[in-house]
C-alpha cells in the first residue's frame, strides 16, 4: 500500500511537471513574437518593466524563461538594468499565479470533469494545426490538463501517506520553520520548478498533513528555490546576466526573510486561529502577499540597487570605461593635461581597432561584447569631452587651442566606429546564406582588405604608423565597395537576388564602407595631436 501511494506521489509529480513544459513550451511558441513586443514595452519605464514581468510570467507560467528573456534584451540593449531589476520583481509576482490556479481550480472543482477533456482538445488542435499558432495553443491546453491531472494524484497521494507520515506533527517552533524554508528550497533545486514545489506543498495542506505555518516556510523555501535556476544559467556568462541573477536573489532573499520572521512571530495564532478559514487560498494569498511586500520595500531602493550591482561582476570591457590618465590635478597645465588627454584617446584606439577587426570578421560569438564595449567606449569618449573643455577653461598656446578641436574631431571618429562595430555582425547571417556565390566572394574579399586598412592604421606607443600606404588602400576598397554595390544593385533588377536580401547587404556593406572611412580618418588626423613639428605628414595628404 505503501509502496503504491509512493508511486502515485512520483507519477504526480511527474505528471505535473511535465504539463508544465508543454503549458510553458506551448504558450511561449504560441505567443511568438508578441512576448517579445511585451517584453519591450518594459523599455518605457520600471513601472512597465514590473507590469510586463507579471504580465509575461502570468501567461507563460515560467519564471527563469522570463529571467533567460530579460538577459537577452539586456545584452542587446534593449532593456536598462534598472528596467531589467523591475522585471524581475515583476516575475516574482506572475509566478505566484501557479498557487492561485491551483488552489482556485485544482481543489475546488473536479479535476476529472475537465482536465482529460483539456488533455483530448488540445492533442486534437496539436494534430490538425500543423505549423500553425492553434497547434502550439493546443499543447499548452494538452499541458493544462496534465498539470492538473499530476494534480489529483498528488492530492490523493498525500490524502493517503497522511497516516503513514505523521506530518502535522511538524512543530511549529523557529528551527521547525526554518526546516521547513530548507525542504522547500531542496525541493525547488531538485526539480528545477517552483511551481511543483508549491503544488507539493498545497496538497500536504489540502490534505491536513502539515499545519499551515509550515506550509508557508515551505513556500517561502521554494520561492527561494527559484535563485538557483538563475544562478546556475549565468555560470560562465556576462556580467549583465550575473547583475541580472543577483537581483533576483537579493530580492528573494528580503521576501523571505520578511516572511519567515512573519511566520515566527505569528506561527501560534496562524495555526489555532485560523483553521476554518479555507488553508489553500490563504496560502496562495501568503505567496503573493510577501513578494508583494518585498516589491513595496525594495521599489524605493531600486536605483541604490542597480549602482551597487553596476560595480560588480564588471568584465574588462567594462573596466574599461574607466579613465586612467583624465587627472584632474593637472588640469592648471595644459600641457601636461592634452598629454593625459592623448594617452586616454590611444587606449580608446586601441579598443576600437579590436571591436572593428572583430565585427568585419563576422565574429557573431562578439555581438554582447562589442555591446559592452561599444558603452564603454561612449562612457569613456564622454569623459574625454569633458576633460577637454575644462581644459579650454585655461589661458592656452595657440597649438593647445588647435589641439582641443582634433582631439573633439577624433574622439567622434572612435564613437562611431563603437558603434558601427557593435551593429556589423547582426547581418553576417544574411551574407552567409547568399545564394550567389560570386558576391559571396567578392563581399568576404572586401572585408579582408577592410582588415588590412585597419591594422595598417593602428596607434602603437601613441603614434600612429599610418601614411600614404592607408590612404592608397582606403582608394582601393572605395572602388571596391562601389563595385559590389553595382553588382547588388544588377542582380536585384534581373531577380538573381532577392530585394529583402540586397536591402540588407547594401546596409551591411554601407556599414563596413563608413566604419573603414572612420578608421582611415581617426588615423590620419591622429598627427594633430601631436607638437607641430612632429607631426604625421599624412595629415595633409
Amino acid at each position: 500500500m505503501m509502496l503504491g501511494l509512493l508511486g502515485d506521489l512520483a507519477g504526480g509529480v511527474g505528471l505535473f511537471l511535465l504539463g508544465m513544459h508543454l503549458m510553458t513550451t506551448g504558450m511561449q511558441q504560441a505567443a511568438g513574437h508578441g512576448l517579445k513586443k511585451a517584453l519591450q514595452a518594459a523599455t518605457g519605464s520600471p513601472l512597465k518593466g514590473l507590469a510586463s514581468g507579471i504580465l509575461i510570467t502570468a501567461i507563460v507560467q515560467s519564471s527563469s524563461a522570463v529571467t533567460i528573456a530579460t538577459i537577452g534584451f539586456v545584452n542587446a540593449s534593449l532593456l536598462k538594468l534598472r528596467q531589467s531589476i523591475a522585471v524581475i520583481y515583476g516575475c516574482n509576482i506572475g509566478t505566484t499565479m501557479t498557487g492561485w490556479l491551483v488552489a482556485l481550480i485544482g481543489f475546488q472543482v473536479k479535476i476529472s470533469a475537465f482536465a482529460l477533456p483539456m488533455v483530448a482538445i488540445g492533442m486534437l488542435l496539436k494534430l490538425i494545426g500543423g505549423d500553425r499558432k492553434v497547434s502550439h495553443l493546443g499543447m499548452a491546453l494538452a499541458g493544462f490538463g496534465l498539470f492538473f491531472i499530476g494534480l489529483d494524484y498528488l492530492k490523493n497521494a498525500f490524502d493517503g501517506l497522511d497516516s503513514y507520515l505523521p506530518l502535522d506533527q511538524m512543530t511549529d517552533s523557529a528551527l521547525g520553520l526554518i526546516l521547513c524554508v530548507l525542504a522547500g528550497f531542496i525541493l525547488t533545486l531538485l526539480m528545477q520548478s517552483s511551481s511543483a514545489a508549491m503544488a507539493i506543498t498545497l496538497s500536504l495542506t489540502a490534505a491536513g498533513s502539515i499545519p499551515i505555518a509550515s506550509a508557508g516556510a515551505l513556500v517561502i523555501g521554494a520561492n527561494l528555490g527559484t535563485t538557483s535556476t538563475a544562478i546556475l544559467s549565468v555560470i560562465g556568462a556576462t556580467s549583465n546576466a550575473k547583475r541580472i541573477a543577483a537581483a533576483h536573489v537579493i530580492f528573494n532573499l528580503i521576501t523571505g526573510l520578511i516572511g519567515v520572521v512573519l511566520l515566527v512571530l505569528l506561527a501560534g495564532i496562524i495555526n489555532n486561529d485560523l483553521k476554518n478559514l479555507n488553508l489553500v487560498i490563504l496560502l496562495a494569498a501568503f505567496h503573493t502577499l510577501f513578494n508583494l511586500i518585498g516589491v513595496a520595500i525594495l521599489w524605493p531602493f531600486t536605483n541604490h540597487l542597480e549602482q551597487f550591482l553596476n560595480r560588480r561582476f564588471c568584465s574588462q570591457e567594462e573596466r574599461f570605461g574607466q579613465p586612467r590618465f583624465l587627472d584632474k590635478t593637472i588640469l592648471a597645465s595644459p600641457a601636461l593635461a592634452v598629454e593625459a588627454m592623448k594617452n586616454e584617446l590611444s587606449r580608446v584606439s586601441v579598443l576600437t581597432s579590436k571591436m572593428a577587426k572583430a565585427a568585419v570578421s563576422a565574429e557573431l560569438s562578439e555581438t554582447a561584447k562589442l555591446t559592452t564595449s561599444m558603452h564603454s567606449v561612449h562612457e569613456l569618449n564622454e569623459q574625454i569631452g569633458e576633460y577637454n573643455q575644462k581644459i579650454a577653461q585655461n589661458n592656452l598656446t595657440t597649438e593647445i587651442s588647435e589641439i582641443l578641436p582634433s582631439a573633439m574631431r577624433i574622439t567622434r571618429y572612435y564613437s562611431e566606429i563603437a558603434r558601427l562595430s557593435a551593429l556589423i555582425p547582426q547581418y553576417y547571417e544574411y551574407i552567409e546564406q547568399l545564394s550567389d556565390r560570386s558576391i559571396r566572394e567578392q563581399v568576404h574579399s572586401y572585408q579582408h582588405s577592410t582588415i588590412e586598412l585597419i591594422d595598417s592604421c593602428k596607434i602603437a606607443d601613441n603614434s600612429c604608423i599610418s601614411g600614404i600606404d592607408s590612404r592608397k588602400l582606403i582608394k582601393r576598397l572605395e572602388h571596391k565597395y562601389q563595385t559590389i554595390k553595382s553588382l547588388i544593385l544588377e542582380s536585384s533588377i534581373k531577380g538573381t537576388l532577392n530585394p529583402q536580401d540586397s536591402i540588407l547587404l547594401l546596409d551591411a556593406l554601407s556599414h563596413i564602407h563608413r566604419l573603414s572611412e572612420q578608421v582611415e580618418k581617426a588615423a590620419r588626423f591622429w598627427s594633430s595631436l601631436t607638437p607641430m613639428q612632429s607631426r604625421d605628414s599624412a595629415i595633409n595628404q
